[in-house]
């Protein structure tokens, strides 16, 4: 029996996808979206927050109450993100993404991480839910339009987070264990390495060379870096992890052969003749 459905059924579908697709416009923020990330050695912290402005009204007491939890920010939460867990004012963070909050009054304010990072305003927040908190006394600073935040790096190992907004900023030092979290880096990236490639050992031998830390690994690596190919890199890093190691003969080989390998492998001009000076020097 023929199908007297089928025509129907094609003439709805051909309908359908001749329906024009619903158009929306791109919501107009009064208070801008913002991200802010800044790296401390390879770990990183990052800020999502919104940007309100004073736009002539009394902010702190007023639409900010005192004595009340704020979104440190407009609209969704401030989220502060750390890749690797740090201390925050002292305090040990795990890794993640957390909900920052502020009470704020006229003396001191509190400061809060939250573990529910996505949330809009402070409409659902749970104090049962904060990770941490505490207190900061505020600055006074000249007028700041809109809402800032900003951070400041104090080293290779942390950094300080400011908070700014109207004619007040408050800020909280934020610390990694750099060295524990690279040296962890270094590891994973070593076991994943080819036999067949010389960098990452030489970077490895290179990295305790320049901190002055595991000598014997140091060694060790650059010296298999060193059998899997040779460089004017990982020549002069030879040198230099001998040179510690108070083996002068073959620190003053290493480095003469990276000279040699210098000149015809591409290397700037001014490096060889820092590393000719340098091996004068040695002798």
């Amino acid at each position: 029996m023929r199908n007297l459905l089928l025509p129907a059924l094609v003439v709805c579908s051909l309908a359908a996808q001749d329906k024009p697709a619903p158009v929306r416009l791109t919501p107009l923020r009064v208070s801008p979206a913002s991200t802010l990330s800044q790296e401390i050695g390879i770990s990183k912290i990052d800020l999502t927050f919104a940007r309100p402005a004073v736009k002539g009204r009394k902010i702190w007491g007023e639409v900010v109450p005192f004595g009340q939890v704020w979104r440190a920010g407009a609209n969704s939460a401030t989220v502060i993100t750390l890749s690797h867990a740090a201390k925050v004012a002292g305090k040990d963070v795990p890794a993640g993404s957390y909900g920052f909050f502020v009470i704020p009054s006229e003396k001191t304010w509190t400061l809060i991480l939250n573990r529910k990072a996505k949330q809009w305003g402070a409409y659902e927040y749970k104090k049962e839910e904060d990770v941490m908190r505490w207190e900061v006394t505020p600055m006074a600073v000249p007028h700041q339009e809109y809402l800032e935040y900003r951070v400041l790096p104090t080293g290779l190992d942390g950094a300080v987070v400011e908070l700014g907004w109207e004619k007040v900023r408050v800020s909280f030092p934020v610390a990694f264990d750099t060295r524990a979290i690279y040296w962890s880096h270094l590891e994973d990236k070593l076991k994943q390495a080819p036999e067949t490639d010389w960098v990452p050992w030489y970077q490895a031998a290179k990295y305790c060379q320049d901190q002055a830390i595991e000598p014997q690994k140091a060694l060790a690596w650059i010296e298999k870096s060193l059998k899997i190919g040779e460089s004017f890199w990982n020549h002069e890093t030879a040198a230099r992890i001998y040179k510690e190691a108070k083996r002068m003969p073959e620190a003053l080989a290493h480095l003469q052969k990276a000279i040699d390998l210098s000149k015809p492998g591409g290397a700037p001009k001014e490096y060889t003749d820092n590393l000719v000076k340098e091996l004068a020097t040695w002798k």
